[in-house]
């Protein structure tokens, strides 16, 4: 089939956390016989900070951020079988999800795919006349990242005709185990922009883990952390690209993994930085959240903290063999489990399924 996807960027992870699930996810359905393109708006500097150029496996069409070009790209919806508008796009969500789906043709499948449910849900509860909640009864699927039950029962409560969610997921021919780097040595790393959402949170898990362990070292990187006032043991690197992911993953005794509030509240919303971890045999240390089970086994393939005392804890007691030990438990997990393979595979047999329907009967189901 023929997919239409507009969304934030595919060819830049800065200020862009979605980039390694929109690679994994479309990659995966380019293997099984869909045609991909992908629409993304020339802004926020993601362009000059680009991982990938255009893959082989995907069409790619930046476009400026102008009334005149989004106009044009929201035409090409109609040569498409599937048409998706993904959470997040930064510039003109509103006229996305309404010009898109307004250019569709009829017997093309709708999505909305949103890459942060809680937040979207938080933004468009309180609004009847947002234009996502006007389209939700239109269209044939939402899709989630994570959420689980909780943002399933809001959105279908919303009007949205079925939710699922599409989990995080690893690639593990772009995350795996590498050697490690000098760049990135410390006993506990974190890889994370700066947001409100999630501030308070990685005050209490890492600045305080820091703060409690003057001794130890700590690397933080992501964007928007330089004038953040933090302990000396805290070494800030800015933007980590993605070819540095498994450098920056297996280099430290652990990694850790901090959920923004809205996640965090709702839980079954695992980040793509655990599976990268993961996928790098890293030693990774999280904070609690509902579904991580379904994921993860805590004290064998993560280790799970309830504020930045754990965290210390952990980083206290951790010795190189036990995270070795947990890294790669948790690289065997995910490698059985949580592949872009499985989940692509998912997603392949719904819109398989979801086409035959249309073209059987001429309705939705």
């Amino acid at each position: 089939m023929k997919i239409a996807f507009y969304g934030s960027s595919l060819l830049s992870s800065y200020w862009n956390g979605a980039a390694t699930y929109y690679r994994g996810m479309l990659r995966d359905l380019a293997a099984r016989g869909h045609e991909i393109t992908f629409y993304e708006p020339d802004a926020f500097d993601r362009q000059q900070h680009r991982d990938i150029e255009p893959p082989s496996w995907a069409e790619v069409r930046v476009y400026d951020a102008t009334e005149s070009a989004l106009r044009a790209v929201m035409e090409e919806a109609a040569r498409a079988d599937v048409v998706v508008k993904a959470s997040g796009v930064g510039v003109f969500d509103d006229e996305l999800i309404e010009g898109v789906m307004a250019a569709a043709r009829p017997e093309a499948i709708r999505i909305f795919w949103d890459v942060d449910a809680p937040a979207t849900l938080a933004e468009i509860t309180p609004v009847p006349d947002h234009a996502l909640r006007r389209a939700l009864p239109s269209l044939d699927f939402v899709l989630t990242y994570g959420g689980g039950p909780p943002v399933i029962a809001a959105y279908e409560g919303l009007g949205a005709r079925r939710c699922i969610p599409i989990y995080n997921a690893l690639d593990p021919e772009t995350h795996h185990p590498v050697p490690p780097d000098p760049r990135f040595a410390a006993d506990l790393s974190f890889l994370a922009n700066r947001l409100p959402d999630r501030e308070a949170r990685v005050e209490a898990f890492f600045l305080d883990a820091a703060k409690r362990l003057p001794g130890r070292s700590f690397l933080l990187g992501g964007n928007g952390w330089d004038d953040k006032p933090m302990s000396p043991n805290i070494r800030r690197i800015g933007h980590v690209g993605t070819r540095d992911h498994n450098a920056f993953n297996t280099s430290p005794l652990a990694v850790l993994n901090v959920a923004r509030d809205s996640m965090a509240s709702v839980g079954y919303s695992p980040a793509t930085r655990v599976f990268e971890a993961a996928g790098a045999g890293a030693c990774l240390i999280t904070d609690a959240w509902v579904g991580l089970d379904l994921f993860l086994k805590e004290g064998e393939e993560v280790l799970v903290a309830r504020d930045g005392a754990d965290v210390a804890e952990h980083v206290r007691s951790l010795t190189p063999e036990r995270a070795r030990a947990i890294g790669e438990a948790a690289r065997l997990r995910v490698l059985e489990g949580h592949t872009y393979e499985r989940r692509g595979a998912e997603v392949d047999a719904l819109l398989r399924r979801e086409a035959a329907l249309i073209a059987a009967q001429g309705v939705r189901a």
